[in-house]
């Protein structure tokens, strides 16, 4: 007599299995009635000015306040690797940019936390070989966010610490709630930052400053972040805004300056972004020259001289000419 069929044990799974099933059978089974846990990263694709979206990735693990577990870990690295594919893939054509992400912004579902650092609970059942693999993970992960040849921006409107800050650190730019809270404690775990939170941090606001803050593990207030250089836009709440209503108004503050970078001609921006990564006046000189190439710099001049509004498509000269269905329309027109 031949077991029954998986698929119809599938039918009917909450009857006891049988006797006579192979080993291998109850393992199929187990395997294919559990469901996978579900997403920690919610995405969505805002359409932007001119040509493409702004996508926003926000973290939603709210059991352990975000705190960046194996699964968070490959969700977030999946993210980013999909838009660093997408970009490049833009680019290896030649023809258009822009047409996809635009501006990525990393932001928080839960009101409490952007990012509370690695998940110490998970961290603590893992071995010596098991650390160094989810290491060498996230290390990847933010060093592939900070090299993305788009704009990044990070919301911050209540906690980020150890693990949470490095992530935030690996963007361009970092918008903070005043009353939010920031740090890198590792010195008082016996360990220091270990995914990138040493060098970007000193790279923001010199060696001395971030000596002070590592060394001590000392947690600041985003308008004290400001005043440091760590923050690049400072959101004025107050120290009664409700957590809720504070998170919004800081994914609102980046929205509107993801808006306002794709104002621009999406060659452009990216270009300026290279050179000032690049730092130096032969790298300028060169992204300048680039962006000659592109349609956009006469749409430029010529809407200029027609008293008319910008319309943008990222095209590079001499591979046709195709207007997309928002033409004419601008920011506020299209969201």
């Amino acid at each position: 007599m031949h077991p029954p069929r998986i698929s119809t044990l599938l039918l009917h799974h909450s009857s006891p299995l049988p006797k006579h099933l192979p080993h291998y059978g109850r393992l199929t089974l187990r395997l294919l009635s559990t469901a996978p846990p579900p997403s920690l990263i919610k995405t969505t694709n805002i359409p932007a000015p001119h040509t493409g979206h702004i996508r926003i990735v926000s973290l939603n693990s709210p059991h352990n306040r975000n705190a960046i577990s194996r699964q968070l870990l490959s969700e977030l690295s999946h993210e980013i690797n999909v838009v660093k594919t997408q970009v490049e893939d833009e680019a290896a054509k030649g023809e258009v940019v822009g047409e996809g992400t635009r501006v990525l912004v990393l932001a928080s579902e839960v009101d409490e936390c952007f990012c509370a650092g690695a998940d110490l609970k998970e961290r603590k059942g893992m071995s010596k070989e098991e650390t160094n693999e989810f290491l060498g993970g996230l290390r990847s992960t933010l060093n592939t966010l900070s090299v993305l040849p788009i704009p990044t921006l990070s919301c911050i409107s209540s906690v980020a610490l150890g693990g949470g800050l490095e992530l935030a650190l690996a963007t361009n730019i970092r918008l903070i709630a005043a009353y939010a809270t920031i740090g890198l404690p590792e010195t008082r775990l016996a360990i220091i930052p270990g995914a990138g939170g040493t060098y970007r941090l000193r790279n923001l606001i010199g060696e001395a400053k971030a000596l002070e803050l590592i060394l001590t593990g000392r947690r600041i207030q985003g308008k004290e972040a400001k005043k440091l250089g760590i923050c690049e836009r400072l959101v004025m709440t107050g120290e009664t805004t409700p957590k809720s209503k504070a998170r919004e108004m800081v994914l609102d503050a980046a929205m509107e300056m993801a808006g306002q970078i794709c104002e621009g001609g999406p060659g452009a921006v990216m270009a300026a972004l290279r050179a000032v990564r690049g730092g130096s006046e032969e790298m300028e000189n060169a992204e300048y020259e680039g962006v000659l190439g592109y349609e956009d710099r006469d749409e430029a001049l010529a809407a200029f001289g027609e008293k008319r509004g910008l319309v943008f498509t990222g095209r590079r000269k001499g591979v046709g000419e195709k207007r997309g269905e928002r033409e004419g329309k601008g920011w506020h027109d299209t969201c």
